[in-house]
Formats: structure tokens, C-alpha cells, sequence
């Protein structure tokens, strides 16, 4: 009788947490199929795939397409696993040990130099650069159009 009580309130209590752990997931963007590494996320490359919620807390992976969307895979990407951030990275821009070009610009005065890139770097991000001239070395932002702008 204990035993057959015991049951019941076993399938009572799983019954009853169901609903509250189909009510704790969240969706996150996962490949729709394999991506290689190297390879531009494009919207089509993504679905939504629900997970435990705290799959996101847990682990540091992409909570939204916007996230990933243009990004460049650093590791080949599997279909259906949440995609952790580290595995991707903005487009490069600049690369270490390629030419680039260096842009100053105040009040007026615009100051362009070629200089070697001594750090990878995308949009937005600061890369070291050494003028190929002085071999005097300087920092910059990496603008959209792949020039180095010193800012002060």
C-alpha cells in the first residue's frame, strides 16, 4: 500500500513539473547545417531549437541571430548545438603582417601612411601597426573600409 502510494505521488509530482520545465526553455539559434570554419553566418544558415534555459545561463553561447548573423566561424559549426560565442568572430579586416593603411586626420589635415599590421583585427576593433618607413609603432580603430584610424 505504501509502495502503491509512493507511485503515485511520483507520477503526480512528474506530471506536475512537466509543465513548469516545458514553461523553463528558451530558443536559441543553432546551425541548420554543418558551417566551416572560415564561412560567413547568413540569416538562412539558422534556425531556432529550443533548450533548457539554463543552457544559456551555463554556458556562454549566442542568445540571438543578430549575434551571429555576418559573423565569421572560427571552428566548424555542427547542426542543432547551441553556438558558443567564442566560436565566432567579426570578418577580418586587417591582417598581421599585410600592408594596411594608417589614417590621421585633424582640424583639417589628413595624414595617410602605409603601415604593416601587427595584430588581426575587424571593424570597430584597435590593432597595433608599424610604420614601414620609421618602424615607429602606433594603435588604431580599424574602420569599416579596412583603414586604420589613429584617434587621440
Amino acid at each position: 500500500m505504501i509502495k502503491a502510494l509512493k507511485r503515485v505521488a511520483f507520477f503526480l509530482f512528474v506530471l506536475t513539473a512537466a509543465p513548469s520545465a516545458y514553461a523553463a526553455s528558451i530558443e536559441l539559434p543553432v546551425a541548420r547545417q554543418t558551417i566551416p570554419a572560415g564561412s560567413e553566418i547568413g540569416h538562412r544558415d539558422l534556425v531556432e531549437r529550443k533548450f533548457p534555459s539554463r543552457t544559456a545561463t551555463q554556458f556562454a553561447v549566442a542568445s540571438h541571430r543578430s549575434q551571429l548573423v555576418g559573423q565569421v566561424t572560427r571552428r566548424t559549426l555542427l547542426p542543432g548545438q547551441p553556438i558558443p560565442i567564442n566560436s565566432v568572430e567579426k570578418p577580418l579586416l586587417v591582417k598581421r603582417g599585410e600592408p594596411a593603411r594608417l589614417v590621421f586626420q585633424e582640424q583639417g589635415l589628413v595624414i595617410i601612411m602605409q603601415v604593416e599590421a601587427l595584430q588581426n583585427g575587424g571593424a570597430g576593433s584597435f590593432v597595433r601597426v608599424r610604420n614601414v618607413d620609421s618602424g615607429l609603432v602606433v594603435s588604431g580603430r580599424v574602420q569599416q573600409d579596412g583603414t586604420i584610424r589613429v584617434e587621440n
